[in-house]
């Protein structure tokens, strides 16, 4: 690698290591880009049509997601500094309780076992967000947030265009809801850089498998129940698209 001289060469490489860096301490949620399982395997047949590895990793990963963005919304609510970022902390939570319900009813009759604790790596982010205050931690928990959910948007239409599990395509709908949904709470805060997001979105930190995948449960452990919030009154349905202006 050739370094570039003077003052401008410096500034370029400082910005590189920096760009470098923000992937590292936020990568994007491995896993759900790229499912471990495919959809030419299938490993059930169920009266709700054929079960695949791709279908049944789906379903652990939206369980697995909420068991971190659940507890993040929840401090989001309480830390945030101003009501666009208390307001996204709302969603995150009402959505996900909702994706846990499904997730908890749709498993058993699909004979798949949920995790009940995130990855080792979605621990890391909540750890990582939670250590910030002020500013940083909105700032923090946005940029984290909206690059998981920007890589969990295209895997969500993968697995809703493909699946041939009526169950799986109704937990990919509400999915993609959700995540929509998220995702346009989240820019309200202002907070979103798009070139640094696009950035760690499309050049994630490469992980061990062992750090992105959530623990199985111990025997005889009961399934966490993420509690749903009704008094919070927040519809996480898809937002309805701003109409173009009308042309003269």
């Amino acid at each position: 690698m050739r370094l570039s001289r003077g003052r401008t060469g410096v500034v370029v490489l400082l910005g590189a290591m920096i760009l470098t860096l923000t992937a590292l301490a936020f990568p994007a949620l491995l896993g759900l880009e790229e499912p471990d399982g495919g959809q030419d395997r299938v490993i059930a047949s169920t009266r709700y049509g054929p079960l695949t590895e791709a279908d049944r990793d789906f379903v652990v990963k939206v369980r697995a997601a909420g068991l971190w963005e659940y507890p993040l919304g929840e401090m989001a609510m309480r830390r945030g500094t101003g009501k666009e970022m208390r307001t996204a902390g709302e969603h995150l939570v009402v959505g996900h309780a909702g994706l846990d319900a499904m997730c908890r009813e749709i498993a058993p009759e699909l004979g798949i076992t949920l995790p009940n604790e995130a990855s080792p790596q979605q621990q890391g982010f909540v750890a990582t967000v939670g250590a910030k205050s002020g500013k940083e931690f909105d700032s923090s928990a946005v940029t984290v947030m909206r690059v998981t959910h920007g890589q969990i948007f295209p895997a969500v239409a993968a697995i809703r265009a493909t699946t041939r599990n009526t169950l799986v395509r109704r937990l990919a709908d509400l999915a993609n809801d959700t995540v929509l949904d998220h995702i346009t709470v989240l820019e309200r805060t202002g907070l979103v850089e798009y070139d640094r997001v696009t950035f760690q979105q499309t050049g994630p930190a490469k992980l061990p498998k062992d750090k992105v995948t959530p623990p199985p449960p111990r025997p005889g452990e009961r399934v966490l129940v993420l509690r749903p919030r009704p008094d919070l009154n927040v519809n996480t349905a898809a937002p309805t698209p701003t109409p173009s202006p009308a042309a003269p």
